[in-house]
């Protein structure tokens, strides 16, 4: 199934619901996370109408992408619409390998000075709204932009600093495996995850997995060894940035559908 394009205002218009209407999800208030991941969470998933922020950490390339990636994914899988907006070098084929349908799947790579507008249309619609944050967002938007998102039963994830989050997940740790003396190939992630929040999020919470495991997250045993590792960083699994206005098209068919692309004309 070829790639496709959507350009400009009119681009979340296929994407989203009236603003007007009620919040379809009904009694089915909660979406799944992966097995290694509920544990993090007070509800054991995704409560609809909650805000999940991932914080970036520093470096910025701390883990945080590989684990808003590893959030998506059940959610994608269980059919659920998934919105990536302000993060140009997000990896499809890294998410395609986790599971997320990239036929259910929006990227806003550039979402220019409206940043708020399309977060808010893409809440209207979309199940899970991923979104880089901004370095000026005032606690304002930000609370409007969670009170929507309570409203209208999307799952919100802010990527980066994000103050009142039901709760704040962070790579607090990291080491890769694979590298041996002077040779090897980096092949997984030992990680710990940290979660802390407000209500039943308030007491934090870590845990350790592999990110990326074996094809999924997996977490480590209290008791299993620490595994030779080394620092750094694996591209293993990624593909370049997207172009801003082209989308990729496929001539035959693909086992993970289209990839819907919004940015500027």
């Amino acid at each position: 199934m070829a790639g496709r394009m959507v350009v400009g205002s009119a681009a979340l218009a296929g994407l989203v619901r009236p603003a007007s209407a009620p919040d379809p999800a009904g009694g089915h208030r909660m979406l799944p996370v992966a097995p290694e991941l509920t544990g993090l969470l007070p509800n054991r998933g995704l409560r609809r109408g909650s805000t999940i922020a991932v914080a970036t950490g520093q470096p910025r390339r701390s883990g945080g992408t590989s684990l808003v990636l590893a959030l998506l994914a059940e959610a994608s899988r269980a059919g659920s619409w998934c919105a990536v907006v302000g993060v140009p070098t997000f990896g499809a084929g890294a998410a395609a390998e986790l599971g997320i349908a990239l036929d259910r799947l929006a990227l806003v790579p550039h979402p220019g000075p409206e940043w708020a507008t399309v977060i808010a249309a893409l809440i209207d619609g979309v199940d899970v709204v991923v979104t880089a944050v901004p370095a000026a967002v005032s606690a304002s938007v930000a609370n409007r932009l969670a009170a929507r998102a309570r409203q209208r039963g999307s799952v919100l994830v802010p990527y980066g600093r994000w103050e009142g989050a039901d709760v704040t997940l962070q790579v607090v740790r990291g080491a890769w495996e694979g590298l041996g003396s002077g040779r090897g190939r980096l092949r997984r992630r030992e990680v710990t995850v940290s979660a802390r929040g407000r209500g039943a999020a308030a007491r934090p919470k870590e845990i350790k997995l592999w990110l990326p495991g074996e094809g999924l997250t997996r977490v480590i045993p209290r008791s299993a060894p620490v595994a030779a590792s080394a620092t750094g960083r694996s591209t293993a699994g990624r593909l370049r940035p997207l172009p801003r206005a082209v989308a990729a098209a496929s001539t035959g068919p693909s086992r993970h559908g289209a990839l819907t692309l919004v940015g500027p004309g």
